[in-house]
């Protein structure tokens, strides 16, 4: 059942909330948050958080990616990033770092787009898995569909656990009259690792992006702390909504496909503990984060946070945006926290909502109430 709204006399659509619009209900006995499970499994590999880092050069490296899968996530390096375009990338970080001090500024923007122009290096992207591989923990790595047929081979003979294919907007089929498209639905069926792909913003994008065979699917465009694509393209999806079309699609795939589960793995826009409560209890599996984890004193961006979409060569619609640093990263995920605005203690916060509506686990905690409730400023 949809509900479309009469926006003119020649246009109608359908309301749509963002997670600032919804609020959770507790309506059951409390738990101990000690009692609370905030563990999930993707494919064969069990992570002790529900929140995978974004593959953004602000906030994973090979050193945090390693960090972070110790401490129970999964960090996913951007291959298109710096790690594979520099020998030694750290000049590169510390001058895009010492930029001028400013958002939305073309001469900046400029400069990006000249340091991001450095050749991709196969050898890097082999080198750069490797290492994360030495580490013990489980390794993943990210190609938009523009470069996924050049080069996943590689990262496939790297070793890579997880392949991510991660663009602003993907689709199962794209369309185009001057080369031959990425046929998903080919491609994942002859890999043989899991591939989380995204994003998708509804119920039917998400459905045929099921279909194509992927254990995960991203909702959202990514980027929401950085992201300009609602000013420059006029495209937008609020993501309490979205999220709650793809956990629709997931369970009617379900049905279509005899019992095959595919997680839901919200994207960007969730800057705060209570974002990540809220995503997951719109039908979320697993959130990605971005700007939450580039706060960590541990996070190349050294506090300034930037996507892919900051340097594109032709329509750059992202800002390099300055998000403080909270603490080390552990403490960022688990605390304890000093601060009071949910830019801390991220894990320990989902803990205690849960406990505090009284769920024990993920999936339980998706049957949550909510309510609408329309942002008022606290």
């Amino acid at each position: 059942m949809t509900y479309e709204i009469e926006i003119g006399r020649g246009k109608r659509g359908r309301r749509a909330y963002s997670l600032d619009d919804i609020a959770i209900v507790p309506n059951r006995r409390t738990r101990d948050p000690k009692d609370v499970s905030v563990s999930w499994q993707i494919d064969a590999y069990k992570f002790d958080t529900p929140v995978i880092a974004a593959p953004m050069d602000s906030v994973m490296s090979p050193d945090t990616a390693i960090a972070f899968g110790r401490l129970g996530g999964l960090g996913v390096l951007d291959l298109e990033g710096l790690w594979t375009r520099y020998e030694d990338p750290q000049k590169v970080l510390d001058e895009i770092a010492d930029l001028a001090d400013e958002t939305n500024s073309p001469a900046v923007t400029r400069r990006m787009q000249d340091l991001y122009q450095a050749p991709i290096q196969p050898e890097l992207i082999s080198s750069r898995l490797a290492e994360i591989r030495a580490a013990g923990v489980t390794v993943a790595g990210s190609l938009t569909p523009q470069r996924t047929q050049e080069h996943y081979k590689t990262v496939v003979a790297a070793g890579v656990d997880i392949f991510v294919i991660r663009g602003t907007t993907v689709s199962a089929e794209h369309v185009s009259k001057n080369h031959e498209p990425l046929n998903l639905k080919q491609f994942i069926y002859e890999l043989d690792v899991p591939v989380i792909v995204g994003g998708a913003a509804g119920y039917t994008p998400a459905l045929h992006l099921m279909r194509t065979g992927a254990a995960g699917v991203l909702v959202g465009f990514g980027g929401g702390a950085t992201t300009t694509t609602r000013r420059a393209l006029g495209i937008h999806s609020p993501m309490a909504s979205a999220i709650s079309d793809v956990a629709a699609a997931r369970r009617d795939y379900m049905d279509e496909s005899g019992g095959r589960y595919v997680h839901v793995i919200a994207d960007g826009g969730m800057g705060s503990s209570g974002d990540i409560v809220k995503a997951i209890a719109m039908g979320a599996d697993a959130v990605m984060l971005g700007s939450a984890l580039a706060r960590a004193e541990e996070a190349p961006g050294r506090g300034w946070h930037w996507g892919p979409e900051a340097h594109h060569l032709e329509s750059p619609r992202g800002d390099r945006v300055n998000v403080g640093t909270v603490g080390p990263l552990e403490e960022v995920l688990f605390g304890p926290g000093h601060h009071t605005n949910g830019t801390s203690n991220l894990i320990g916060a989902l803990r205690r909502s849960m406990a505090t509506t009284g769920y024990s686990d993920l999936k339980e905690f998706q049957r949550v109430d909510v309510v609408v409730s329309p942002y008022a400023g606290n």
